[in-house]
């Protein structure tokens, strides 16, 4: 395969609609976060991955797995838990059996604010993508998506 490849062409197309349909999403999620809540799309992303921890054997996510969540490295990560906790919306504290292990808990503050949000996110969300469906070159991956059956948890 060249650079001049059609095959790589095509995919170079495919991969830059597939990042513009994500950018013009996460940016239609921001505005609304942040304006109704004052939170940003990864703060909610954070919430919401840690809200879904419980007690118990592998229950609680390691910093390292948070960090995969929600698409950031360890140190940005580390950052971000470092605000919301500053904001009351966290917690964290030493693993019991392995005082290496630092886990982070949503506070009530957090729970009830991500409640809060999620319907703006969720609305958000199908405002954006059904805008991104009028555009021919993203409706095929507007309905990729809309077809995906991911579980949730």
């Amino acid at each position: 395969m060249t650079a001049t490849d059609p095959a790589l062409t095509a995919l170079s197309q495919g991969w830059c609609a597939l990042s513009l349909l994500h950018g013009k999403i996460e940016a239609h999620i921001e505005r609304r976060l942040e304006a109704e809540h004052g939170l940003s799309v990864r703060e909610f992303s954070l919430l919401d991955v840690l809200s879904r921890q419980h007690n118990g054997p592998g229950g609680h996510l390691q910093m390292k797995q948070v960090a995969d969540a929600v698409v950031l490295s360890q140190s940005a990560t580390t950052r971000l838990v470092s605000r919301l906790e500053d904001r009351g919306l966290l917690t964290r504290y030493l693993c019991d059996t392995d005082r290496r292990g630092i886990y982070t808990d949503v506070t009530e503050a957090g729970l009830t604010l991500l409640a809060q949000a999620r319907p703006t996110n969720d609305t958000a969300l199908r405002e954006a993508l059904d805008e991104a469906a009028r555009n021919p070159e993203l409706a095929p991956l507007v309905r990729a998506v809309e077809e995906l059956n991911v579980p949730v948890g």
